[in-house]
């Protein structure tokens, strides 16, 4: 098992500590340092934003990365969690299957997948990575476990969305999704403003995939105007004929990179600005509609190696939280107050979650809003006063984007905290497997 002493900071460059970061291959080298170790978290390919894998020991799983199992007639599939989800889908693509729920980059391990519960954009039709777990082994205080809905269930339910709080998740067997092509049809819609983009994402629900670009500096009659980006899995029959010669295969890519930390008077008020128009101009029709592969769908930004240097040395927060479905004017209130304040993001994502009410898993019906601040000099007590409108309509933060939250934010707003704070003492006595994260909001203190 090799060790070593590194700066380590996840995909928001905020905050980089000084830790240990150990690998391992074999389980019997995770167990032996488990038991030779305190002050422990795993950590997967570091994509995650703050500081939730982030520890005085990190336990990188990358080199833990074996198919375990693959039945490519039911979609049942086994692997250990080191295993990102990039390669996970070159090996079952081919073989006419999907992830069931995919987040918006492939380059995370399906352990952080589990652990942050991750959501896609068919949260509201297929639920979360959770909801397609048939079980997985976990590595906890108290020694090696095999889990799921049935068995072990407090285990199960605090280890998805616990932030590796219960143990070290070394294996997970899920169930995929069946496809007959690599592509997607595609439509989108222009919104005018706020009021539209939530109608229509009333009026598509019965997409699978959804979800909104939407511009967070604009007021007036454009306040929250959008594109609503909606899809389905495409048939072979909605090919065209230099598509359909290989239907699960994809066309080869141009890969772009940032090669260095960008200077910080790049983003600015103007250039996000000139930005959100040409993003929201691009579209030169109301409705668009497209085949398009799988990969700029799901996953746009990853086409862009190391495109959090964009940001600059300082890093930045991705601040995303939810709010209950009948709080729509939550949702304005919030847009309103970053419009006003003029820190808008060049990407901010809506999404419309289902219903879920797991134990620490952070959707719950309603709407979801992801946005890249820069940090800078006021940065955090504007988003402490972000944090104050989520509280009051009812929301929370997702504990994978946090890298700042007070810990008085957490316990209000996770209604089974004291619940999931007890099971982790269950199976993690010691305190063994903490984070940076877990001591400042006081669940491992």
């Amino acid at each position: 098992m090799s060790k070593m002493r590194k700066q380590l900071a996840n995909w928001g460059n905020y905050p980089a500590l000084d830790c240990e970061e150990s690998s391992f291959s074999q389980e019997e080298q995770l167990t032996q340092y488990v038991n030779t170790h305190d002050r422990i978290i795993a950590r997967g390919n570091g994509r995650c934003y703050g500081d939730a894998s982030l520890g005085e020991h990190s336990i990188s799983t990358l080199r833990y990365d074996k198919v375990l199992h693959f039945d490519v007639e039911t979609g049942d599939f086994e692997c250990q969690a080191g295993m990102t989800l990039d390669q996970v889908l070159e090996i079952v693509v081919p073989k006419g299957w999907f992830l069931p729920v995919t987040p918006g980059t492939k380059f995370i391990t399906v352990g952080g997948a589990v652990a942050s519960d991750v959501h896609g954009k068919n949260h509201h039709s297929e639920g979360s990575f959770s909801n397609h777990i048939l079980h997985m082994e976990v590595l906890t205080g108290t020694g090696m476990m095999t889990c799921s809905r049935s068995s072990n269930t407090d285990l199960y339910w605090a280890t998805c969305g616990g932030m590796g709080l219960t143990g070290i998740i070394t294996s997970v067997r899920f169930r995929l999704k069946k496809i007959e092509t690599a592509y997607i049809r595609q439509k989108q819609i222009k919104a005018e403003n706020l009021d539209e983009i939530l109608r229509l994402f009333d009026e598509y629900t019965h997409y699978t995939y959804s979800m909104a670009w939407i511009d967070c500096l604009q007021k007036g009659k454009s306040f929250g105007r959008s594109i609503l980006i909606v899809g389905e899995h495409a048939a072979k029959e909605e090919l065209n004929a230099k598509q359909g010669r290989e239907p699960l295969v994809l066309p080869p890519k141009m890969k772009l990179t940032v090669p260095f930390n960008l200077p910080s008077f790049v983003l600015n008020n103007f250039t996000v600005k000139a930005f959100n128009a040409l993003y929201y101009g691009k579209n030169y029709k109301k409705v668009m509609e497209s085949v398009v592969p799988y990969e700029p769908f799901f996953y746009p930004l990853d086409a862009i190696h190391h495109w959090n240097r964009g940001y600059g040395k300082d890093g930045f927060v991705q601040y995303q939280f939810v709010l209950p479905i009948d709080k729509k004017e939550g949702l304005a209130a919030i847009l309103r107050a970053i419009s006003d304040k003029g820190w808008g993001s060049f990407l901010a994502v809506l999404k419309v979650f289902g219903k879920q009410d797991d134990l620490i898993s952070f959707p719950m019906e309603g709407y979801t809003l992801a946005l890249d601040f820069p940090v800078r000099k006021g940065l955090f007590a504007f988003l402490d006063e972000l944090d104050a409108l989520v509280l009051q309509y009812g929301g929370r933060l997702y504990l994978t984007k946090d890298a700042r939250m007070q810990q008085e934010v957490f316990w209000k707003s996770y209604p089974n905290a004291e619940r999931f704070a007890g099971i982790v003492k269950t199976f993690n006595p010691d305190g063994k497997f903490r984070s940076v994260q877990s001591d400042r909001l006081l669940l491992t203190q």
